[in-house]
């Protein structure tokens, strides 16, 4: 076995066969890592996530068993349970196919910079920090500087204040009437409001879609294409004030995560 110099290239010979180094070096700086060992969860980890996804179901199945009050109050006394809450969701989130938030991201970014943004249920205001607008988040508690804790139902925006309104998963309580209607209030005339759903939610979304003209939307876009999740825009044509008390109810079906 020798080594010698080639045209500035080193060559190694071995047994009358001819091997380049720059290629020997390169099959052995690819050859496979050995894989890590993953060490199995202990005992007291799975228990400890089987308490956090149970935390997690309670949570969701109250926010949707309960008006937005009982809600807000629920968070005010334990603050803790909103982040748990949420982390929980974001767990889940890692399940879906797609965030429908990213779909309403990327359709607010079209729209002109200088229209103003209200996200009801905003979580942790990732809208907020993903566009150049400026937005509203609101949530019932404030887990960073963006957010501003208030019941949905009752924000503190102005009347006709801005150009549009989004709800991304966040349709959850027995008064969704009461989101609705902050919704037209706060929304300017032909402003745009934006409903990302669970699709299993809807007996019927085509009646859905039918009771918000009642409540001053038109639909202008929908996209019920996908498995999981409804999309759909409605333009504000009017105000509502004077209509509130012959409003007809609107009820989705809460989405309960099982037990895994």
């Amino acid at each position: 076995m020798y080594i010698r110099q080639v045209e500035s290239e080193k060559i190694l010979k071995l047994n009358k066969h001819k091997i380049k180094l720059k290629r020997l070096e390169k099959i052995l700086a690819d050859k496979p890592k050995a894989k890590e060992v993953v060490q199995p969860l202990t005992l007291r980890d799975r228990m400890m996530a089987q308490l956090r996804a149970s935390r997690f179901r309670f949570i969701n199945e109250t926010l949707y068993n309960n008006e937005s009050s009982q809600s807000k109050r629920y968070f005010k006394e334990d603050p803790d349970a909103f982040k748990a809450y949420h982390d929980g969701y974001k767990q889940q989130l890692e399940r879906w196919p797609i965030n429908p938030l990213d779909i309403i991201i990327s359709s607010i970014k079209k729209m002109p910079v200088d229209n103003v943004i209200a996200d009801f249920g905003c979580g942790e205001a990732l809208l907020a920090a993903s566009i150049p607008h400026k937005v509203h988040s609101f949530d019932f508690i404030a887990l960073n500087d963006r957010v501003k804790a208030c019941d949905m139902a009752h924000t503190p925006l102005l009347m006709n204040s801005v150009q549009v309104v989004v709800f991304c998963l966040s349709l959850m309580g027995s008064n969704l009437t009461d989101y609705i209607i902050e919704a037209n209030r706060v929304l300017k005339n032909n402003g745009t409001l934006k409903i990302a759903e669970v699709e299993s939610r809807f007996e019927d979304v085509t009646n859905f879609i039918k009771l918000l003209t009642d409540y001053g939307f038109k639909n202008t876009w929908k996209d019920l294409s996908h498995d999981l999740f409804y999309f759909m825009d409605f333009k504000k044509e009017g105000d509502i004030n004077m209509k509130k008390k012959s409003l007809p109810s609107i009820i989705l079906k809460p989405c309960l995560y099982k037990k895994r």
